[in-house]
């Protein structure tokens, strides 16, 4: 905190009285710096959902993040959502679970087998307590209720995606997922084992695993190399040297089948990499 004035206690010293303070004011003046370009800069790389039917609620969300340099997609429809993830990389959704003709209940079920990793936070009206409770069981990570600040909901975003970028691996988000299916081949998660449309057992380093694990939680989903190298933890020799565009070449050699139209996985030039195909969770 920046010396008081005498004559104000809630007032900051002019800057030009802080001369007598260089060094302690340069300090704090640099901290505060650095913090407000961070909060910046991972504002400016996030993409949030926002799926709600009501018109002014879906305007206000957009405006206020919006203002706080956070990139809104909104929709007033559930059946909207799969089209936007599959062209979209999002970091959070914000989903209302009483959507006129939809179960929300479902939709945050199937965003959750679908993105195992992806933070939802759900809007519910203030008395549906069994709603709430309903949600957080099916895998929301947090809920708000209406009506609500704007304020608060950019507060909640924002610890959030603290939590979601901080260090983890992608194995501790795959404690309670058994496999994944995709296009005939099979991931087991808890043996660690590949099987091919063949049957046959496809052998994967610990990158690898983890590198297919990343894809597989968010398929059909353009992911930066940035995203995969958090998600894999790939910190190795390779890490100065394109490591992810290494890995992803040498899973491509392990699951390229000989009669593959699409590859599973595509490069997205400039953005990062697709898994193209449909992924079955099983828990």
């Amino acid at each position: 905190m920046l010396p008081a004035c005498n004559n104000c206690h809630k007032t900051p010293m002019p800057l030009h009285l802080l001369e007598q303070f260089p060094v302690q004011a340069d300090a704090q003046m640099d901290a505060v710096d650095t913090a407000l370009l961070e909060a910046r800069r991972v504002a400016a790389t996030t993409h949030v959902l926002s799926v709600d039917d009501d018109t002014s609620v879906r305007q206000m969300i957009s405006d206020y993040l919006g203002e706080n340099d956070i990139r809104v997609t909104a929709l007033s429809r559930g059946q909207e959502i799969a089209e936007v993830m599959a062209r979209e990389t999002i970091d959070l959704v914000v989903l209302d679970l009483r959507l006129p003709g939809e179960d929300g209940m479902l939709i945050a079920k199937k965003l959750r087998e679908e993105a195992p990793l992806l933070p939802i936070i759900m809007l519910t009206a203030r008395q549906d307590e069994a709603d709430r409770v309903m949600g957080l069981e099916l895998g929301a990570d947090d809920y708000i209720t209406k009506p609500f600040s704007p304020r608060e909901l950019l507060a909640r975003i924002r610890a959030l995606l603290r939590r979601s970028r901080s260090p983890q691996t992608v194995p501790d988000g795959l404690q309670k997922i058994r496999a994944y299916r995709f296009a005939g081949w099979e991931l087991n998660v808890r043996l660690r084992r590949l099987i091919s449309p063949k049957k046959d057992t496809i052998p994967l380093t610990n990158s690898d695993f983890n590198l297919l694990a990343a894809f597989l939680s968010a398929p059909q989903r353009v992911l930066s190399r940035d995203q995969l190298l958090g998600l894999t933890h790939l910190h190795n020799d390779e890490v100065y040297d394109r490591s992810i565009d290494t890995q992803v070449g040498r899973l491509r050699r392990k699951m390229r089948p000989p009669d593959a139209k699409v590859p599973l996985i595509r490069t997205e030039r400039g953005a990062g990499y697709v898994f193209t195909a449909q992924v079955e969770v099983v828990r």
